[in-house]
């Protein structure tokens, strides 16, 4: 049995699944379908955060009047914890993901979380549930913190009281046949966000508000939507709810660059990974505006060679073909291209513990 910690109560299940009950789940994982054994649920009421608990997963108990239900204020994170050569346990960058969940805690008027509590939970989850951390490279045990307001109030204000709850999900290989290029939608039709909206939070509605643009994509055969700025309608911003990245061959030198921050984006982790990642591998890195047109003049020209998603579930996508309307482009022959799979496997091969963690990214749990 697992002691409590300072902040949180530790209830094991008591219906925990045997070895061979857990080996028969996670012999056929897809993303986000399959849960351990427990959660960790800490409220907010009286204006503090009281203690919380380590306990059986299981379904929340929702008043009908609960302000979110009604005003939106919902944030989420995702972070991921992989297992090691050593048999230990590291979890990706997760202080990066508890400073975000504050970030769009903050925008959505919502508590801060402190940090350190946001990593006592994942420590004690993890350590808890890390039979479920699956083995193999590409596999990795997803982690999602979330906050919401749980007031039961149907004023229009900032909710009183909230509950933070994280669970886990053992996530088999995102690309299971293989990584291959996907093909998107440049959506001229609906926005991402607009500016002074909650673009870089990671807040419910951006998700539920993006969902009819991904129909539109599909519709026209494509697997995901790019978003373009809600001014101009001309800058290129994410994909679907990855951000961006571009490879140049300029003068000899190799450059991946992927759209600034302008506060519509994302910040995403995994971005801010391979912005420095990229210089460890002998490339340059930049962040700066692209429009559709300079896109399209780029690949036609070859000084753009390739292009790619990123985000913690899929870690690197290859973009292999662009569609709008009027046109599309091809990148790369629709081929995975070899910067992008460069950078994929040495972030791959960080996370998975075969190579030096030089920039101290992985965090042991204890």
């Amino acid at each position: 049995m697992s002691a409590s910690t300072a902040n949180l109560t530790v209830r094991p299940s008591a219906a925990i699944l045997s070895d061979a009950q857990r080996a028969e789940k996670m012999s056929s994982l897809s993303f986000g379908r399959t849960f351990t054994d427990h959660m960790v649920v800490i409220p907010y009421r009286d204006g503090a955060w009281q203690k919380g608990e380590v306990k059986a997963y299981g379904p929340l108990m929702l008043d009908p009047a609960a302000s979110a239900l009604h005003y939106g204020q919902a944030i989420f994170e995702g972070f991921k914890a992989f297992s090691q050569p050593d048999g230990s346990v590291k979890a990706f960058r997760p202080r990066d993901n508890a400073e975000r969940f504050n970030r769009s805690a903050r925008r959505l008027a919502m508590p801060d979380l402190p940090p350190d509590l946001f990593m006592e939970a994942a420590d004690a989850l993890i350590s808890l549930d890390q039979k479920w951390v699956p083995k193999n490279v590409g596999e990795s045990l997803y982690l999602r913190p979330l906050m919401f307001a749980t007031d039961p109030f149907l004023g229009v204000r900032p909710a009183l009281e909230y509950l933070f709850v994280l669970f886990a999900s053992p996530a088999g290989a995102y690309f299971p046949q293989g990584v291959k290029p996907v093909t998107v939608w440049i959506s001229e039709d609906y926005v991402r966000a607009a500016p002074g909206g909650t673009g870089e939070a990671k807040c419910a509605g951006n998700y539920a508000a993006s969902l009819v643009a991904q129909a539109q994509a599909l519709e026209k055969g494509c697997d995901q939507v790019v978003w373009l700025d809600a001014v101009h309608r001309q800058y290129i911003e994410e994909m679907g709810g990855m951000n961006l990245f571009f490879v140049y061959k300029e003068n000899g030198k190799t450059i991946i660059v992927t759209p600034e921050l302008t506060g519509t984006l994302l910040p995403g982790i995994t971005r801010r990974t391979l912005l420095e990642l990229a210089k460890d591998l002998g490339y340059e890195s930049e962040e700066r505006k692209l429009t559709v047109q300079q896109w399209r003049d780029d690949i036609a020209a070859g000084r753009m060679t390739e292009v790619f998603a990123c985000g913690t579930a899929a870690v690197i996508t290859p973009v292999g073909l662009a569609k709008a309307n009027g046109f599309e482009m091809a990148i790369n022959k629709g081929e995975n291209g070899p910067i992008t799979m460069a950078l994929r496997e040495a972030l791959l091969a960080i996370q998975h513990g075969t190579v030096e963690d030089r920039h101290n990214w992985m965090h042991t749990i204890p």
